[in-house]
């Protein structure tokens, strides 16, 4: 049971699928989210109610919750449907959902706790106060705050739990805030159908039309990685530390998921005021590095303000760990400087001399020199050389790579007619099965084969810890005599046991409940553009209930010409080195600056430097069309 003033803390990982879901249960997750079987922000990622179902209960034996993202804004003709899943879901036992859309506050919901999704764009303390006030218990933020704002945050709006993403993909846009796929595509970011234009290509220009930059990734950002930040994190006030990732493959999971539980659990050991959210330990058979892992290479974004190094211009693909350096090129082979331990299957990226991201298949390795696949890589020597993927590594994670126990401590004692087999697990939970049998001194009493046989749990969730016996040791054996039990029977006792004790811990699960009511506070705002979302009927009548006075449709719901497409912290000016605040650098420049993609779109860039922001605006095309 946890200590009075400690605070359970949350890694809350992704789960694309069920198979991904129990991986990263197994892989130490105190929490999962997953994707309902429509109408969430990865419209690729759905699952059935049946998958849904399998996920919460295997992940509610280790106490680790399951989390439902709800989170696209919906027509009016969607709402009832989103009822019908939302009912379903409690019904299963999901334990919150993750929703955008405040059209979803006024179905006939059942008392399950809602989560505010990054997508509503969750920045200030004004914002979660007010959601805290209409009834959300979670706010997940914007991944652009600081450490300190997210510390000023808590001290404002203590009650409400804060979610804060620590690794993985960036949307360049304040999430929610994104209207580029939708303005280019037809493809709603907020409907869960993102194009990631932000992935593209684009020639930077000036107001006169001189190319900046040609055809690079301008909008494409590196990866977060907050693994070195999670005790400032804790210290900020964060409950749950979420890792991105609801399209990333199995191996991503288990490698990520694994890689962060050691660090809280080594952060745990040091600070006892934490403690984790969830039962078990979890053992490993592979070493877990986040760098082996589909990475852009890595940023902490503005935790700690603005600074450079957060962009990936180069390309948009995975770049991998940094494995060395090419130290000669010969016809048909490359030989490497570093340290690193290569493996015929592997791939290998680079930069080349136009600053592209170039890559190859390693065909056979001797040592250090690499034998390419296919046609020879013409590398300059001292290139940098990253894996982006480590064939090796992979085959470990393909296999099964972790164990999650719960430890329990277990007491066989005699009865007056036969004997008792009891198991405590972590959180108390008390199993105990009697059995009647007769009673028969042993001739040669083997005390150490019977406590083998007890200390063998097998396929079961169940390990002998002290963790659940408070640091005495967690197997006694109370006899009067020397008794005689064979150890097929003890063996089938321990089954029996096992069993009621899961059970018991299924059944003293417990959701907690979060019955929804009308409320009327004041929003703090008085009217709502376009970037206020509002897709439905439901959702304006909720905003006019909270004082607000005049409301736009939605950009999917009706577009505005010359919009602001993207709002971003992310700043080319300052990219470039021409802020005039930061850098107090001229650009040699004339402004406007404008984005011309692929297709021949065109987008100006506006920079506010008050709110030190981009904004990336639509330009009406010859002809009037968009």
């Amino acid at each position: 049971m946890g200590a009075v003033g400690v605070r359970k803390i949350e890694l809350l990982a992704p789960a694309k699928n069920v198979a991904c879901g129990m991986e990263a249960v197994s892989h130490g997750a105190d929490a999962v989210y997953i994707g309902a079987p429509r109408f969430s922000a990865r419209a690729a990622a759905g699952n059935s109610l049946e998958d849904i179902a399998r996920l919460t209960a295997y992940a509610h034996t280790y106490h680790v919750r399951v989390y439902v993202a709800l989170n696209t804004i919906l027509r009016d003709d969607e709402l009832p449907e989103a009822g019908r899943i939302i009912k379903a879901l409690y019904r299963i036992g999901v334990d919150a959902l993750i929703v955008q859309d405040m059209g979803v506050t006024r179905l006939d919901l059942p008392p399950i706790p809602l989560h505010a999704s990054t997508q509503m764009d969750n920045r200030s303390a004004e914002k979660v106060r007010f959601l805290y006030d209409a009834g959300f218990r979670r706010a997940i933020l914007a991944r652009e705050l600081s450490i300190d704002e997210i510390a000023a945050l808590h001290r404002a709006v203590p009650d409400m739990a804060l979610e804060v993403f620590v690794h993985g993909a960036l949307c360049v846009s304040y999430s929610g805030q994104c209207y580029a796929s939708q303005a280019c595509f037809g493809r709603s970011a907020n409907r869960g159908e993102c194009a990631q234009f932000c992935r593209l290509p684009f020639t930077l220009t000036d107001a006169d039309g001189k190319a900046i930059l040609r055809d690079k990734y301008l909008l494409s950002l590196k990866d977060l990685n907050l693994s070195d930040e999670l005790e400032a994190l804790l210290d900020a006030g964060v409950t749950s530390l979420k890792i991105e990732g609801r399209l990333k493959e199995l191996s991503y999971v288990k490698n990520v998921t694994a890689a962060y539980r050691r660090q809280l659990d080594a952060l745990f050991a040091r600070r006892k005021e934490y403690a984790r959210a969830s039962s078990g330990s979890c053992r490993y058979t592979f070493e877990p590095c986040l760098a082996k892992s589909f990475n852009r290479g890595f940023t902490k974004y503005f935790l700690h303000g603005r600074g450079c190094g957060i962009t990936a211009f180069h390309s948009p693909k995975s770049t991998g760990e940094e494995v060395g350096k090419l130290k000669v090129r010969h016809a048909g082979s490359l030989v490497v400087d570093g340290n690193a331990v290569f493996s015929n299957g592997d791939g290998l990226c680079y930069i080349d001399g136009n600053g592209t991201l170039q890559g190859f298949r390693v065909n056979k390795v001797e040592g250090k020199e690499l034998y390419p696949a296919g046609k020879m890589p013409r590398i300059r020597s001292n290139t940098p050389l990253y894996r982006n993927f480590d064939y090796a590594f992979e085959r470990v994670l393909a296999r099964k790579s972790a164990e999650r126990k719960i430890g329990i401590a277990v007491r066989l004692a005699e009865t007056p007619f036969g004997f008792s087999l009891s198991a405590t697990d972590e959180e108390g939970n008390r199993a105990v099965c009697v059995f009647p049998c007769p009673k028969t001194v042993a001739e040669n009493w083997r005390e150490e084969e019977l406590k083998q046989t007890l200390s063998k749990w097998g396929n079961t969730p169940f390990e002998l810890s002290e963790r659940a016996s408070g640091g005495q040791p967690p197997l006694e054996i109370n006899f009067s005599r020397h008794w005689f039990i064979p150890v097929s029977l003890v063996s089938g006792w321990r089954r029996q046991v096992a069993d009621k004790l899961l059970f018991l811990r299924r059944v003293n699960y417990r959701q907690t409940p979060a019955p929804w009511r009308e409320t009327r506070h004041a929003y703090p705002a008085t009217s709502l553009s376009y970037k206020g979302n509002v897709m439905n009927d439901e959702a304006r009548r909720f905003y006019q209930a909270h004082g607000i006075t005049f409301i736009d449709p939605a950009y999917e719901r009706q577009p505005v010409p010359g919009a602001v497409l993207m709002t971003c912290k992310h700043c080319l000016r300052y990219s470039m080195g021409w802020c005039p605040i930061h850098q107090k650098e001229d650009s040699p420049y004339k402004e406007p600056f404008y984005l011309t993609g692929a297709a021949g779109r065109r987008f100006r860039l506006v920079f506010d430097c008050k709110r030190c922001q981009m904004e990336v605006v639509a330009q009406e095309e010859k002809g009037g069309g968009q």
